[in-house]
């Protein structure tokens, strides 16, 4: 049997507190696990990562706007002067719920309730290459990846003489057309046209192509009509060349082959295109659905458990505005969090709970800069206003006053330089034995 299905995970505080669980420290789990700070409750928040990570920015760290460390915040640092919530960085592997346990790679904890906040992974519908040979963008480090790819191709484009070999370098196809996929093809956009010409004036880059893919009939499906014909307005606008009602059927690392339409050559390939529901052992079949989401009742209660909860992406809660459950957005999985620790808090038992009633505060996307679509509830604009909103919202969601401050100085420069300055190729690698000689020699 394996070592954590033998041990407890060791050195966790003694408490007679009810023990609350939270797996994942996104956004769900961690407005959770600090909302219960200091509370009547025992929490221990897992991860696979040491750090919180912003998604919406990922795509500025891809495009060298932002460094990796701007949009992450150190959990530990979240509870130095919290007296009940503890974090341990772990991958939890299986539940078993007729025991209450989660086995997680470094053993195994008893939890009197079990929250799940794991989120969601990169889906590539079923095509094995593409999901071998793409970029996806879920994750910091899978963001500083394609930084470092982007750059290391311009690198070699300059090193070949013939446009034509040079032409799939140079070109960079993104597909998904919701708000990640087109602010990622307005950042690269305006790196084509303002930023790499200076980089690289020995080559033309009216041989780079800019494609954003997208299968259905629109961008950003979930805005209303006029932020849709916006962001495809803005970005045809900045040179993107945007592909409606088409669909990637396979690509080899040179050609990107689409139904019905020519193919497109690149070693490029950003694949932004959808999600799917992570996935935990110990869950039976009547909880989970084709789709991986698991089902939930109105307290974002797992049914068929009394004391497991999901949230954020892998919930799915049927309601009547949301039959088909709530967007796997941010404010959905803060909303729940929130919701989920204040019941709690107020009625441990259960009883005279509050369920969950989603309040949409609108959404937003950035299409370069000065130029972003936003719809709230009560008013839709774009444009520069809505551009200076959306910088405003997404400064005041990030976690720390230093990464706030470092993320406008940075914003600023980028506005009135237009030249951002983190444009490294930084590959990490682990010296050899000769190497690793002399560095204990030395």
């Amino acid at each position: 049997m394996d070592f954590y299905k033998n041990s407890p995970l060791p050195n966790l505080p003694k408490s007679d507190l009810p023990k609350v669980v939270i797996i994942g420290a996104g956004f769900a789990g961690l407005k959770m696990a600090r909302k219960l700070m200091g509370k009547p409750f025992q929490v221990l928040l897992l991860d696979k990562n040491n750090y919180h990570q912003f998604q919406p920015l990922f795509y500025q760290v891809a495009t060298s706007g932002l460094e990796p460390s701007a949009i992450s915040f150190p959990l530990r640092k979240v509870f130095h002067h919290s007296k009940n919530v503890t974090f341990r960085m772990a991958e939890a592997k299986q539940i078993d719920q007729e025991n209450n346990r989660l086995y997680t790679n470094v053993g195994y904890v008893d939890y009197d309730y079990l929250v799940l906040a794991l989120g969601t992974d990169t889906n590539f519908f079923g095509l094995k290459n593409v999901e071998a040979k793409s970029s996806p963008m879920k994750s910091v480090s899978e963001a500083l990846y394609i930084r470092n790819k982007i750059i290391a191709n311009y690198e070699t484009a300059i090193n070949v003489a013939d446009v034509n070999e040079r032409k799939p370098i140079m070109n960079i196809v993104i597909v998904g057309g919701g708000p990640t996929g087109v602010e990622l093809a307005g950042a690269v956009a305006e790196l084509r046209n303002n930023v790499f010409p200076k980089d690289y004036p020995e080559l033309s880059f009216k041989n780079m192509k800019v494609v954003l893919i997208e299968a259905g009939p629109n961008l950003l499906a979930s805005m209303s009509d006029i932020a849709k014909e916006k962001a495809k307005s803005y970005l045809e606008n900045l040179g993107v060349d945007v592909m409606l009602d088409t669909q990637v059927s396979d690509y080899d690392g040179e050609l990107v082959y689409l139904k019905g339409k020519e193919s497109i050559k690149t070693k490029t390939l950003l694949w932004a295109a959808g999600v799917k529901a992570n996935r935990i052992k110990g869950l039976i079949e009547d909880q989970v659905l084709p789709n991986g989401r698991l089902v939930v009742d109105h307290y974002n209660k797992l049914t068929c458990s009394e004391n497991i909860f999901v949230l954020g992406d892998m919930a799915l809660m049927i309601t009547d505005e949301y039959p088909n459950g709530h967007p796997q957005i941010a404010q959905v999985a803060l909303q729940q969090g929130n919701n989920l620790a204040n019941n709690l808090i107020n009625n441990p038992n259960g009883k005279n709970w509050k369920p969950f009633q989603y309040k949409d505060l609108g959404s937003m996307a950035t299409i370069g800069r000065k130029l972003a679509v936003v719809d709230l509830p009560f008013v839709k604009f774009q444009g520069l206003l809505a551009w200076l909103t959306w910088l405003f919202v997404h400064l005041m969601a990030i976690l720390g006053v230093k990464n706030k401050l470092f993320i406008f100085i940075n914003w600023a420069w980028n506005y009135l330089a237009f030249d951002p300055s983190l444009r490294l190729l930084i590959r990490p690698k682990m010296p050899n034995k000769e190497e690793k000689e002399e560095l204990v020699e030395s």
